[in-house]
């Protein structure tokens, strides 16, 4: 069994766009510069875009912090993306979520250019990734299809079931796993909270992409022998034993699971620290379309 170390790759990734940004000052080119609009004090939210901040200055990138209160309007919100979009400084940006109930979130993706959308979340990046167009992946679904790459798993003729039909991972992973190409040229059966017998399912595949946000939903009775499991679910448990009072839980028992996986992403330190290299990575690509 190996263990897909997302903490080990996303370090080496950082360093890989590290070289990249000295490259561009040694030639006097400007370097990437992202920004992140965060509205409200949602805990999870201020922790991770801290974390993106971290990121740009560790790979030499510039980075601006928006910070807007919850009371914030729909409107007030909208002209602080148009602004980022007409700002030539800035080469991509993202607005993190979830946003306040004022605020539709829907409008809000729309409104982001979609040259700066480095999240992939507008509809245009998110259609030209359907087509197999070249564009920005979401960056979770980037970062999965980038540890298979690195890890050399075979997808080609495999059976890929994915668990979870979110906008952000679970349909675009079942749309990038069955592309054209590697990782991809994989079957993809999509389940979610309405598939029926979805063990009976899961024993048939050879990869499975768990995105459900339930803790330890899938077991080891559910997977067969040598499975590639990616775990993408990350759910504080309540945890009396442990010093935080909690502990990080994936969807998978990991520890049953693992016994039977020949690939395996922990939870921390799997797919989670490969989305933020991500990012860094879709905003170094936006910086190198705005020269063109």
């Amino acid at each position: 069994m190996t263990i897909l170390d997302g903490k080990k790759i996303s370090n080496d990734i950082k360093n890989e766009i590290a070289a990249e940004v000295d490259k561009m000052k040694a030639n006097g080119e400007k370097v990437p510069h992202l920004a992140a609009i965060i509205v409200g004090n949602d805990g999870a939210s201020l922790t991770y875009v801290g974390s993106k901040v971290k990121a740009c200055e560790r790979v030499g990138f510039e980075s601006t912090l928006v910070k807007m209160p919850d009371t914030t309007s729909e409107l007030e919100l909208l002209k602080k993306i148009k602004e980022l979009n007409e700002d030539d400084n800035i080469d991509g940006f993202i607005v993190q979520l979830p946003l306040p109930p004022q605020i539709d979130t829907q409008k809000v993706l729309l409104t982001v250019d979609p040259s700066k959308d480095v999240d992939g979340f507008h509809p245009e990046n998110f259609g030209k990734m359907a087509l197999d167009m070249s564009t920005f992946i979401p960056a979770t679904p980037f970062g999965i299809l980038e540890l298979l790459q690195r890890y050399n798993v075979d997808t080609k003729g495999k059976h890929t079931v994915v668990i979870g039909r979110s906008h952000i991972v679970g349909r675009p992973m079942s749309i990038l796993m069955s592309r054209k190409g590697w990782p991809g040229n994989s079957t993809v059966t999509l389940t979610h909270s309405n598939t029926k017998n979805i063990a009976q399912i899961t024993t048939q595949a050879d990869i499975i992409i768990s995105a459900l946000g339930v803790p330890n939903f899938l077991k080891a009775e559910m997977v067969k022998d040598d499975v590639v499991i990616i775990d993408v679910g990350i759910t504080r448990v309540e945890d009396p034993t442990h010093p935080k009072g909690y502990v990080i839980t994936g969807d998978v028992d990991f520890e049953n699971v693992s016994k039977k996986a020949s690939y395996i992403t922990p939870v921390p330190g799997g797919v989670g620290p490969m989305t933020i290299a991500m990012l860094l990575k879709n905003t170094l690509l936006a910086r190198e379309q705005r020269k063109v």
